[in-house]
């Protein structure tokens, strides 16, 4: 007979506590009794929550990487003079609060052992992606596709600065981002009919 369920909310706080703590010492080197005392209960109880440091790895990487990405999103454009304001604040921004769990969740989703985890979750984000760029394209006039493209190109140069702080390449997606948008105002003007 199985014994009671962990509480939900108790669960997710240590999902919190050891994806931080993963983050600050890799995967590598983070054993279970680190992640217990970060928690501050004994490995048993962290095993009956989760069963397994893989289970832990898994369950509190896609739950942490898809927060960050909630508050990527909270911070996104919602009309077309905002994309400016997003292009130049949001690589720094996220380098400053997301930068060691970007780097932890790529140690995870590029590891043989987890790396069919990692295309899970990235399934998921092409998903959240395109209902945010259809959103988005009702209140900007742009196709759908179109925005969904910026985007990834938008998160691949944050999410690059937060790993490296390359300066050049962040500068050349954006600048490739901007010519875009600007090519793309262009087209969607309205041709003056010859008289």
């Amino acid at each position: 007979m199985p014994g009671p369920k962990p509480n939900l909310e108790r669960r997710i706080e240590l999902l919190k506590i050891c994806f931080d703590t993963f983050c600050e010492s890799g995967l590598e080197n983070t054993g279970m009794k680190k992640l217990a005392d970060a928690c501050g209960i004994t490995n048993g109880a962290l095993i009956y929550y989760f069963g397994s440091k893989d289970n832990l790895v898994i369950e509190s990487t896609a739950y942490c990487m898809a927060k960050v990405e909630d508050d990527f999103m909270a911070n996104a454009p919602t009309s077309f003079e905002d994309i400016e304001r997003f292009l130049r604040e949001m690589p720094y921004l996220t380098a400053k609060m997301h930068g060691a769990k970007y780097r932890f969740m790529y140690q995870v989703y590029a590891s043989p052992k987890y790396r069919e985890y990692g295309k899970e979750f990235f399934k998921g984000v092409n998903v959240r992606y395109h209902e945010y760029a259809v959103q988005l394209s009702k209140k900007l006039g742009m196709p759908a596709d179109f925005i969904q493209g910026m985007t990834y190109i938008f998160v691949r140069a944050c999410v690059h600065y937060a790993l490296f702080e390359d300066e050049e390449y962040l500068k050349l997606q954006l600048g490739a981002i901007r010519t875009s948008l600007r090519l793309f105002l262009k087209e969607s003007k309205p041709k003056e009919e010859n008289l």
